[in-house]
């Protein structure tokens, strides 16, 4: 009598297909993300009205997937970890206003490339406030990152519009590295709940800078609003949540930065902006270096005074923007 597949068999088979799935998730939710530059700019809104009402629907969106999952009961909250994402919250927010002023000031390609350089910062943090040790390894990514950087800007003596832009997504990378700094630290709790806590965050914290007289009359403006909050805050962050429990750390880091492709081509495809060659030999340096660090973070033992529950929060749970 033949004999079925055996248990072993049909488990290996079944991760294959749910890492094909979680595959299919991520490389989804980083197209979704390449395409945020169009909806920020076509919003017509400024920066500050745009994280606003990004926040609002996208609150509203990631509750009420949460409520229907039955994410809510049981949540894993504590005071401590409540007031973590909420900090975490304000960094996120406040890099989304710097990142949509870097488009305005320069290019969706420039400040999207630019705003890759995040996990050096994360290293950098690590260093100063856990005066975590920098291998040589990694200040020689580090340095091959900086020539990329200088390379991609093509910023010139004078070329102030630039330099502002690249200063605005630089800042941006800097508050992803604190909000990834801080949300990596919050355990136990669903990460659908720690991002809807973030956005939430947003809404009292931007009240007082919306100007609600301009988005009056935004007329079309109010669908690519809503996309932001609904498409790519709602329904991208449930895919990459959902991607993450089915994929290993380095999968993750190489797919991510399907995002800034993405973004290039929309940029060109859409308004016209393209790199020149000098800058577009920066790219690939900033993307290997990235990997390179974010892989070696990945592979890194997890600190002692760090517990990690089932429900902790991804490292690349903040990744996209």
């Amino acid at each position: 009598m033949a004999r079925g597949p055996g248990p072993g068999r049909l488990r290996s088979v079944a991760g294959m297909r749910n890492e094909t799935r979680g595959t299919v998730e991520l490389t989804l939710a980083m197209v979704l993300s390449g395409t945020l530059g169009v909806f920020v700019v076509e919003s017509g809104a400024s920066p500050f009205e745009v994280v606003f009402f990004r926040c609002l629907f996208g609150a509203v969106a990631l509750g009420l997937y949460s409520l229907a999952r039955g994410y809510f009961r049981g949540h894993g909250f504590t005071r401590r970890s409540f007031g973590l994402a909420l900090l975490g919250g304000v960094f996120i927010v406040f890099n989304w206003v710097f990142l949509f002023e870097a488009y305005a000031a320069s290019s969706i390609s420039l400040a999207t490339v630019a705003y890759h350089t995040q996990p050096f910062f994360l290293v950098l943090l690590g260093a100063l406030l856990l005066r975590e040790r920098i291998p040589a390894g990694k200040l020689g990514w580090l340095a091959v990152a900086f020539a990329g950087l200088v390379l991609v800007s093509g910023v010139r003596p004078g070329d102030t519009a630039s330099l502002k832009g690249l200063g605005y997504a630089l800042a941006a990378a800097v508050l992803y590295a604190l909000a990834t700094f801080v949300t990596k630290r919050v355990t136990g709790v669903r990460p659908h709940l720690i991002a809807l806590v973030q956005v939430v965050a947003g809404v009292p914290l931007l009240l007082p800078f919306a100007d609600f007289g301009a988005v009056a009359g935004l007329g079309a403006g109010w669908g690519w609003l809503a996309g932001l909050g609904l498409i790519h805050t709602g329904l991208m962050y449930v895919l990459m949540y959902a991607a993450y429990a089915k994929l290993p750390t380095p999968k993750i880091a190489v797919l991510a930065f399907t995002y800034p492709a993405v973004a290039m081509v929309v940029d060109w495809a859409v308004y016209g902006h393209h790199i020149g060659l000098v800058q577009a030999l920066g790219v690939p340096l900033i993307v290997l270096a990235s990997l390179r660090v974010t892989l070696a973070r990945a592979a890194a033992p997890a600190p002692r005074t760090v517990a990690r529950g089932p429900e902790a929060a991804s490292p690349a749970a903040t990744r996209a923007a």
